[in-house]
């Protein structure tokens, strides 16, 4: 992840100067409305948002509200949800956010208390649901730490103009337990397995359907192949298989009609 120094420095500094500022909030017990007034502090001084022009303080939506609204050239691209900070986010604080960003149509949730960040992605499926993708401790981070300063930068307003934070959500499905469980059950893996383990034992006769039963009853954990998740990996997986052979299918038909019209001004010369 490249950031720059300009960037580097502002998160640095802002770790420095906001995580005695929390510690004396959560001291006296803040309030949710004085905790409002830090966070929206932090979204401009620590991941660079107009105070202004960017962050929408109670965020209208149905005729209920979302305490902030994050908007980049007018397009708002995530609901914060904040919490007093001395409340522990818990799972009721997250559907309520999520039912916002499900009515506005919104990808991404941030709830927080100030001390805990935590950034989901919104799947809109029936019913709603959601992905936890970042979770932020703000006190533990180390203003020396180029992962915590990455880690920040996700969040950025730079980050969302590069959407560095969808990608970082891409990577982490792709080594995810369930996205690799499934990649172990597609038949050009199983065939690469089939190919190595003849190699090894030429005499002995495998096929891929035999390594697939051993696969999902004795090496994958049924927990990784069964469930919402293990699902939805399955069919992400299908419907990549699915692009790329249609794909090399039309590669395959452009070359045979380059091929073809190759051979076209020779065939007319016969005829005539």
């Amino acid at each position: 992840m490249s950031i720059s120094k300009k960037i580097t420095d502002r998160i640095v500094s802002g770790i420095k100067q906001y995580q005695p500022i929390l510690a004396a909030a959560k001291t006296r017990d803040a309030g949710e409305a004085d905790t409002v007034t830090i966070i929206k502090d932090m979204l401009a001084d620590i991941f660079g948002f107009d105070k202004y022009v960017e962050i929408t303080s109670e965020y209208a939506i149905r005729g209920t509200y979302c305490d902030l609204g994050i908007k980049i050239d007018g397009t708002l691209q995530t609901l914060i949800e904040v919490k007093a900070i001395g409340i522990d986010l818990k799972d009721n604080h997250l559907k309520q956010a999520v039912d916002y960003a499900a009515n506005q149509g919104v990808d991404w949730v941030l709830l927080t208390n100030g001390m805990c960040w935590r950034v989901y992605r919104v799947i809109f499926s029936k019913p709603i649901n959601q992905e936890l993708v970042v979770s932020i401790d703000f006190a533990a981070l180390n203003s020396r730490s180029s992962t915590d300063v990455e880690l920040l930068y996700l969040c950025c307003k730079e980050g969302w103009q590069r959407s560095v934070l969808g990608e970082y959500h891409l990577q982490k499905q792709a080594l995810s337990r369930f996205f690799i469980g499934a990649i172990l059950q597609i038949d050009p893996v199983l065939d690469v397995i089939r190919r190595e383990l003849r190699r090894i034992s030429p005499d002995v006769r495998i096929d891929t359907d035999q390594i697939r039963d051993v696969l999902t009853a004795e090496v994958i954990k049924r927990e990784v192949m069964e469930g919402e998740k293990a699902i939805e990996a399955k069919k992400k997986i299908a419907r990549i298989t699915s692009k790329n052979n249609r794909a090399r299918k039309n590669v395959k038909e452009g070359e045979k009609g380059e091929r073809e019209s190759e051979l076209a001004p020779a065939e007319l010369e016969g005829v005539q």
